[in-house]
Order: C-alpha cells, then sequence, then structure tokens
C-alpha cells in the first residue's frame, strides 16, 4: 500500500477548500479596495473594474471547465463536491458578488464620483441638449455600423461573440415587406466606444466630465432603427463563452497552424453565462437560455450596464492625478551604463515595480550589439505589443548572434500575440522553439553566452515574473542577474533540454518541474517537520499566488503538526484550510491585496539555523508543480537573500492595512492594527523614498 492509498485523516475532504470558489472569493477582496474610501477615488474604480474583468475570465476559464465537467458527468474532486453542486455554489457566490459590484458602483462610487464632477449620467438625468446631442451621435456615429436582425425562421438567431454588448429589441407591427416583428438583435460593434464623453457645454474645461454608456445610448435609441414599428422594449445582454483552447497535441503536426485553426473561433466557443436586463421578460430570458443551451443556473440578471467593467476608460480619459495614486520614480542600479561588469561585480537583484525593469532590457539591448556575445537564449511567455526585448532580439540575430528563443504559445488569452511574436522573430533568423508537447514552458530565463579573453562566460536573468514591462510597473516581482557558473550551467541545460529534447538532466543549484521541483518543494517541508520533532527551530514562510497541490498540503498539515511554524501569503486561491485544531495549529494564511498585483514566488525555510531562500516562476498548483517547465532558483549571496526576506517576506507577514487573514472556516478577515500597533502597508514601506 503506497502512501497515496494509505488511509489518513488528512484526506478528509473537509481539509480542503474547492479551488473554483476560493479563486471566485478573491474578487471580493479585490471589490473591497473599491469600497475602502482611503484609496484614490478614480483608483478605486479601477479596483472595481479589476473585479469586474477576473470574474469574466473566471467564467472563460474556471466557469467554464465546471460546467464541462457536469455535461460529463465527472466524479467529485478533493474537495468532495460532486461539479453540479459546485455549479450551483459558484452560481450563487457569483451572483452575491455581481450584486455587490453594481451596488458599490450606483451606492458608493458613481455618487463620489459626481461629487467630483465626473458625472456617468443615465438617461433620465440627460439635459435637452445632451439628448439632442446624443440622437445626433447615434444617427451619425452608431447608426450606420449597426445592422439589427429580425428573428424568424429565415433568420435564425445569430452568432454572438464572447462578451460583447447586444441589445435584444420587442418589436410590435409590421415592416415594409408585411412581416409581423416579434424579436429583432442588435449587436454592438467592438468598434464602437462603450463609454461616450458627452462635449463640455458649460465652457468649464477639465471642470466637468460626462460621460454615457454606449448600452444606455442603444436603448434609448433602439427605436431609429424600426420605423414605422412600435418598441415595446429593449433589453442589453451579453454572454461570456468559455475560452480555454483545447488543443490536442498527441495528434497534430503543427502546434503553431493547430492554435491559428483554434483561435479562428475562439469567440463563439460554448456558452457558460448570460447577463441580462433584470427588466427583460421571462420568456425572451428563457428564448435566450435555450438558444444558448444554458440552464438557469447560468442566467444574472444585472441592474445597470451588462459591461460595466467598460467604465474603467473612465480612468484613462479623466485627467485627475488627485483621484489617482501618486507617480514614482523607480529605482535603477548604480552602473546600468555598463551590464556585464556591473553582474561581474555581484549578484544584482530587482525588486519590481519599485526596482526599473530597464536593467533587464538594457541587458538584453547590450548583448546584442556586444561583439563578445555569442548567443542569446530566453524563454517568452507574456511580451505585450510592441515588445523592446523583441527589438532587441530581431537585432542581436542581424548582427549575426545566435538567437534561439523558447516562445510559449499556450499562454492563455495570449495565443495571437505570441503566434505574430514567432512569426517576427523567425523572420528576422531567430530559432523559435515551441515549448515541449504536453508541459506549457512558465520559466522566465534568459541566457547570454560571453566571450571573454580565452573563456566563455554565462550571464542569467531569472525571474518570477514575465518579460513584459507594462506588468514590471503593476506586478510585484524579483528579477535576480548573475554570473554564477553553476546557475548558467543549470540554465545551459534547461535550454539544451527544451529545444534538443535531452533526457532529464541533474541540475546543481536550480529545481525545474516537472522534474525536481515538486519533490524538492516535499523534501524541505519534511525536513522542517523532521527538524521540529527533534526539537530545532522549524519555520516555513512562502508567498505564493495560490495553493491547491494536495502533496504539498498535506506535507504542510504533517510539518503543523510536527510543531514546525508556517506562514503562507497566498494571494489568490488558496485550498489549505489554516488553524484547524489538531492539523493546522500552527499555519497561517494571508492574503495581500494593494496598489500593485502581488505576484513574486518565494519560498524559505529555515533549516535548522542554515536557511534556505528560493525565488519561482511556479506557484503551488498541481499544473506548475507536475505538468509545466517551471524552475525554482536560489539566492546564494546572504546579503541578498537578507533583502529578499525583509522586503518579500517579513514586510509582507507586518502588513495590517492591505492584508487579509484566511480562518478556519474559509472566510477572509482584514487585518487590522492592533493596539499600540502602528498602521503598515509593504507596498506603502518600499515606495517611500520613490515618490515624484
Amino acid at each position: 500500500m503506497n502512501a497515496e492509498t494509505t488511509p489518513s485523516p488528512l484526506r478528509d475532504p473537509a481539509l480542503y477548500a474547492n479551488r473554483e470558489l476560493s479563486q471566485l472569493d478573491f474578487n471580493f477582496r479585490v471589490l473591497a479596495q473599491a469600497r475602502d474610501a482611503s484609496v484614490p477615488l478614480l483608483e478605486r474604480l479601477r479596483y472595481l473594474c479589476i473585479s469586474c474583468t477576473n470574474l469574466d475570465e473566471f467564467f472563460e476559464i474556471r466557469g467554464g471547465a465546471v460546467r464541462h465537467a457536469v455535461e460529463l458527468d465527472l466524479p467529485a474532486g478533493m474537495d468532495g463536491l460532486d461539479p453540479s453542486v459546485l455549479l450551483g455554489r459558484i452560481h450563487d457566490r457569483a451572483a452575491e458578488l455581481v450584486n455587490a459590484q453594481y451596488r458599490c458602483f450606483y451606492d458608493e462610487l458613481r455618487p463620489a464620483l459626481a461629487d467630483e464632477g465626473i458625472r456617468l449620467l443615465q438617461r433620465e438625468q440627460w439635459t435637452q441638449e445632451q439628448s439632442e446631442w446624443l440622437r445626433a451621435y447615434f444617427l451619425n456615429e452608431i447608426l450606420p455600423v449597426l445592422s439589427p436582425l429580425g428573428l424568424d425562421p429565415v433568420h435564425p438567431f445569430p452568432k454572438i461573440l464572447n462578451k460583447s454588448l447586444n441589445v435584444v429589441v420587442l418589436l410590435e407591427g409590421k415592416d415594409a415587406f408585411g412581416r409581423e416583428g416579434h424579436l429583432a438583435i442588435v449587436r454592438a460593434p467592438r468598434s464602437l466606444p462603450r463609454i461616450i464623453r458627452l462635449p463640455d457645454a458649460d465652457g468649464d474645461g477639465d471642470a466637468f466630465h460626462d460621460f454615457v454608456f454606449l448600452s444606455t445610448v442603444l436603448s434609448a435609441f433602439v427605436h431609429e432603427m424600426f420605423p414605422g414599428m412600435k418598441v415595446n422594449g429593449a433589453h442589453q445582454f451579453r454572454v461570456t463563452r468559455n475560452s480555454e483552447l483545447i488543443v490536442d497535441e498527441d495528434d497534430m503536426d503543427n502546434l503553431a497552424l493547430a492554435l491559428r485553426d483554434e483561435l479562428i473561433g475562439r469567440g463563439y466557443l460554448r456558452a457558460v453565462r448570460l447577463e441580462i436586463d433584470e427588466r427583460c421578460p421571462q420568456d425572451v430570458v428563457n428564448a435566450l437560455l435555450t438558444n444558448f443551451d444554458l440552464a438557469e443556473n447560468a442566467v444574472y440578471k444585472i441592474n445597470g450596464p451588462v459591461n460595466l467593467n467598460r467604465v474603467i476608460q473612465v480612468y484613462d480619459l479623466v485627467k485627475r492625478p488627485d483621484l489617482k495614486f501618486r507617480p514614482f520614480q523607480p529605482r535603477l542600479p548604480h552602473g546600468e551604463e555598463a551590464m556585464f561588469d556591473l553582474i561581474q561585480q555581484g549578484d544584482v537583484l530587482l525588486h519590481h515595480p519599485f526596482d526599473s525593469f530597464a536593467p533587464v532590457l538594457e541587458l538584453i539591448r547590450q548583448a546584442a550589439h556586444d561583439p563578445d556575445v555569442l548567443a542569446i537564449k530566453q524563454t517568452l511567455y507574456r511580451t505585450g505589443n510592441n515588445s523592446p526585448i523583441v527589438e532587441h532580439l530581431v537585432q542581436a540575430a542581424r548582427n549575426g548572434k545566435d538567437v534561439t528563443v523558447v516562445v510559449e504559445l499556450r499562454a492563455r488569452f495570449d495565443e495571437e500575440a505570441n503566434l505574430r511574436l514567432a512569426d517576427r522573430l523567425q523572420d528576422a533568423g531567430v530559432q523559435v522553439v515551441y515549448g515541449v508537447v504536453g508541459y506549457k514552458t512558465h520559466a522566465k530565463m534568459l541566457l547570454i553566452v560571453r566571450r571573454e579573453g580565452s573563456a566563455l562566460r554565462r550571464y542569467v536573468h531569472l525571474g518570477t515574473g514575465n518579460y513584459h514591462s507594462g506588468t514590471a510597473r503593476a506586478y510585484t516581482d524579483f528579477s535576480l542577474m548573475t554570473a554564477n557558473a553553476d546557475i548558467g550551467n543549470d540554465v545551459h541545460l534547461i535550454f539544451q533540454q527544451l529545444s534538443g529534447l535531452a533526457a532529464p538532466l541533474q541540475l546543481r543549484r536550480l529545481l525545474q518541474s516537472p522534474f525536481t521541483l515538486h519533490d524538492g518543494v516535499l523534501t524541505r517541508i519534511a525536513r522542517e517537520a523532521a527538524n521540529a520533532g527533534a526539537g530545532k527551530h522549524a519555520r516555513i514562510i512562502a508567498k505564493i499566488n495560490a495553493l491547491n497541490e494536495p502533496q504539498v498540503m498535506r506535507a504542510l498539515y504533517e510539518a503543523s503538526q510536527a510543531g514546525a511554524e508556517i506562514d503562507l501569503i497566498v494571494r489568490g486561491a488558496c485550498a489549505l484550510r489554516p488553524g484547524i485544531a489538531g492539523v493546522s495549529d500552527n499555519i497561517r494564511v494571508r492574503s495581500v491585496v494593494g496598489r500593485f498585483l502581488e505576484h513574486h514566488r518565494i519560498w524559505w525555510f529555515a533549516n535548522d539555523g542554515q536557511p534556505e531562500l528560493f525565488c519561482s516562476s511556479a506557484d503551488w498548483l498541481e499544473r506548475n508543480l507536475l505538468r509545466r517547465v517551471e524552475t525554482a532558483f536560489p539566492i546564494l549571496d546572504p546579503v541578498i537573500a537578507h533583502r529578499v526576506h525583509r522586503e518579500g517576506l517579513l514586510n509582507y507577514l507586518a502588513d495590517n492595512q492591505n492584508a487579509w487573514q484566511l480562518q478556519a472556516d474559509g472566510q477572509y478577515l482584514k487585518c487590522t492594527p492592533g493596539k499600540g500597533e502602528a498602521p503598515f502597508s509593504a507596498q506603502q514601506s518600499m515606495l517611500e523614498g520613490l515618490y515624484i
């Protein structure tokens, strides 16, 4: 009988929360930022939009997967929840979140914005002059691109694009050809702005900003599309579709070609959610559900615009720095003008966004032009549009360098961009590798081979985040640049494995999934448990984005029972339950939601006075530890390790302003300063001294 089949109280489903519900609950913590009066007003609006966008992505991926599991009649997961029961709980919890989002918008943010002269007007608030302007705008700018479709046997229900804005119109009377009107569908092309800014009628310049949702304008003037007929109702709706691309990698010759084919139809995959105006008659709602092959638990009736997240445009349109976070200037390391000389002097650590991402770009730029650089190898998962990294790699290839790039095509929602990226690199002579069949390449690695005298030297960049200049300003991540020979050799071997399909390799310093990373984590947790059992100091501190891997959670439970102190900083979904008597008494879990998205992964093990600290591209999830190519890299320089420990771990354990403590029952409680304790924010502490 092996360890996986041995009966154990640690296999009780009650000890493992459902990961989908846990991920959904994260959005309540984001929404709490939108309701926090201490946060600048337009930033609160941005948090609201983030929670809405996150919910969309949840349904496109997780919600879609659960609905698919119901259709396939799959068994319950480790949490003991049958998929059909889980689907009902998702609906109830998501409905609660949606109601909270709209209450936040209408009861809190919209009035507060109006007090600042930023008015999001409903139809009944339009002045006569505004109404006339909007009608003219509709006739001149909107109507010409609309193609309403009446529904009848000759005109069946049209295809509805994922998350697009639509209006179902209830008609009475006959059209020009004598056809009876019943229902019509008006689809809003994505070329139309979802937020319309009204002209400044008062001549106050930037003192007042009046906006209207496109959906409101469509509903107000929809009768203009059906002359001679009576409009009895116009109700906006939006359908969300499963967006997970399914490609059978074992039955295809060309992954890129297969993904291109899948992307063509992505916007029309299986429907998973219907949002609709709450005033829409139930028989029409039922007709839509039937058309989209959805059950009643897939509908969400909305009191307001179904595309609430589009209000994010107001954040960009309104130039009110007093209503946004104060800008700051990221730090630059001394000696950036000569990156190779700088790294030769010792390892370089960058803590983004507080430290600039520019040195990483500069390292690649200098490598592209340095005559002593022979080869550049890099993994690219997300880079963003018009990435300077791509330009540097293209230039490097043109300059005669041997450039190899591992492009992960299956980067969720970035597949199309990555296909374009791969084409651009290949056209420039870069060797493009698409990774390993069945294993998404998620590791963040850069290797530069440089001739120095009679020897070759390897320079490496390893990170917890993507090679994306935009996210480097919005996500917290660590970057390490080093010329350490062991680390350089390990990264070289991993690239050799990715491009040449080599057998599993013995690495000296790095842990790599799917080979040594999972076992490496389990071994170190077990070591802390053994140290605790022997009466030695034993502690684990880990900062990750999500946790659901069963063996890791069981190992943490066992370490807690042995007496090890465990602090987990888990931003999003956490399936582990802390504080359960006799099981997880010594485990504490907190989530931090602040100005920046918490993204770095850091693992610290006390190791009886000889601590080990790793940074990683991997979360403690099944997919990361077992089904992806990931790396965890040790911080070997004790000064830098101390800095990572202080800035990335202790700082967050001390946070009593943006932290939430997970309770044994699965609820999160907002942390507040204790008696005599000063307020402390981990992110704010890092920003001090950086403000412009």
